[in-house]
């Protein structure tokens, strides 16, 4: 089994988006813990509701392309719009952040919010 934290975020909706989102999450893979979930401030495209983030700690069988796969599969049925604006608002938005302990998403390291709901689920050796 891979461990894995996932970073979720919404600013559409984001109460009921976040939790279909972990229940998306619990369906195929063993979800383990959810960090509290924080009102941040939008990054890049400010003129747009402030974000909800957290994290989930979930445990997979698949490997990480086709966890990816199944993230990006729970991004679409709930409704996310990928536009050029990176920065825009979404109904959802799951990343991979840390995979079997190594953090693999450089916004980590970036954005306090994303570092704390990690914190809060797993320890790392930095």
């Amino acid at each position: 089994m891979n461990s894995v934290v996932v970073g979720i975020g919404s600013n559409i909706d984001p109460d009921r988006h976040i939790e279909a989102a972990i229940a998306g999450l619990g369906r195929d893979h063993r979800l383990k813990k959810v960090s509290s979930l924080r009102v941040t401030r939008p990054v890049g495209f400010t003129d747009q509701p402030d974000f909800v983030n957290g994290a989930a700690l979930v445990e997979t069988a698949l490997d990480a392309d086709a966890f990816t796969a199944a993230l990006k599969e729970i991004e679409r049925q709930l409704g996310r719009v990928k536009t050029s604006n990176k920065f825009g608002p979404r109904t959802i938005d799951l990343d991979i952040v840390v995979w079997n302990g190594a953090v693999v998403d450089d916004d980590y390291y970036e954005r306090d919010f994303l570092r704390e709901a990690v914190e809060e689920l797993v320890a790392l050796d930095e």
